[in-house]
């Protein structure tokens, strides 16, 4: 899944061009799912007091709220991003917010003040009101998305990669870099999506539900060594052969 992200201060554009985009690449036959980070302490999820809100406060733990024409999975906590990523499946995502992402960004301003409190070298482009006034900020080009969506979007695809596993430092940095500044190296052309060590040579993989699951490689190797000291135990067992194991998640015998 690639991943774009839109940042900026408030009523800057974000959420129109976040729309445009997700429209524009829908239009091309993508899958596109959006995420937006919302920074307002009136806002929730749920209402209090809702029948979904009750059976969240009995202890469940996500809810899924249907409607008759919607549906809503929510959480009674506050999902960091890596953590909502393991929910979304599709080809693209587009992401109002968490500017500190470790991907490519378009950084919406209406002033020179903006781009150079807000900017760093994830982004890929800048628009909003700035554009009237300026072409380019440190050779990233200014462009009007009202006017010049179409070039926004040659950007995206071009500079976009598959998104990063977004891991701690403190788990993982197996390639010798933050994935931050792994998402820096790829966009300057020092490395390549392929260099990410974490999805790319894992020793050990493992699948809830079809779905690859991350993990750091410390834990990989925590895993694989336990699995060959075991198996390596048993008799006639070839441990240097690939090993394959399924674990059902529950226990499916008929109830008596």
């Amino acid at each position: 899944m690639k991943a774009i992200g839109v940042f900026g201060y408030h009523h800057t554009g974000k959420t129109t061009l976040a729309a445009k985009l997700i429209t524009s690449l829908k239009e091309k036959g993508y899958q596109v799912a959006a995420i937006k980070d919302i920074h307002n302490e009136n806002y929730r999820s749920d209402k209090e007091g809702s029948n979904s809100w009750r059976l969240a406060q009995a202890g469940a733990n996500p809810v899924f709220a249907k409607g008759l024409y919607d549906t809503a999975l929510i959480f009674n906590s506050a999902l960091n991003f890596p953590e909502m990523l393991h929910f979304l499946n599709a080809d693209w995502l587009v992401i109002e917010g968490f500017r500190e992402a470790a991907l490519p960004k378009i950084l919406c301003a209406e002033n020179l003040n903006q781009i150079e409190e807000l900017f760093d070298p994830t982004v890929i482009a800048i628009t909003g009101e700035i554009s009237h006034s300026l072409q380019s900020y440190q050779d990233i080009p200014i462009i009007d998305y009202k006017t010049d969506l179409d070039k926004i979007l040659s950007l995206v695809l071009l500079k976009t990669f598959d998104i990063l596993p977004q891991s701690e430092p403190e788990c993982c940095s197996a390639c010798g870099n933050t994935c931050y500044q792994m998402a820096i190296d790829i966009l300057q052309g020092k490395a390549k999506r392929e260099d990410c060590v974490l999805d790319s040579k894992n020793s050990i993989t493992i699948s809830i539900g079809g779905k690859p699951l991350n993990i750091v490689p410390f834990v990989q190797n925590l895993f694989r060594d336990t699995i060959l000291a075991m198996v390596s135990n048993l008799k006639g067992v070839d441990s240097t052969q690939e090993i394959e194991i399924k674990i059902k998640s529950r226990d499916e015998r008929p109830l008596q």
